[in-house]
């Protein structure tokens, strides 16, 4: 991987992190109950993927966005929720008891 590839993929992690900060507190950290549309959600988000490019341009003049930055934002977010699938679907079918029942035979054959 060459320097410039290195610095893009560190810039990407930086950005995504800020991002899930940002994200976090602002639209995670609602209280419960909160009556929100999902507009104001999207509004929230968009406003998060902002905050967190300014911040990794605050010692730059800041008036576009590349779509580079976005791009990569936007494959980090959904690398982020293919990994936690992943995660919560292997742990959850890992788990389940699959021994008993009409379906059991169908199930052994699958692990």
């Amino acid at each position: 991987m060459t320097e410039e590839q290195l610095e893009r993929v560190r810039r990407a992690e930086r950005v995504l992190e800020r991002y899930n900060h940002f994200y976090n507190t602002k639209c995670s950290g609602l209280t419960w109950g909160t009556s929100i549309t999902p507009e104001f959600q999207q509004a929230m988000t968009l406003e998060c993927m902002l905050d967190a490019l300014r911040y990794e341009n605050v010692n730059h003049e800041f008036d576009v966005i590349t779509t580079d930055d976005l791009n990569d934002l936007i494959e980090g977010l959904y690398k982020q929720g293919k990994d936690y699938l992943e995660r919560v679907n292997n742990k959850r079918w890992k788990n389940l008891d699959y021994s008993c029942g009409p379906d059991a035979r169908f199930w052994e054959e699958r692990r």
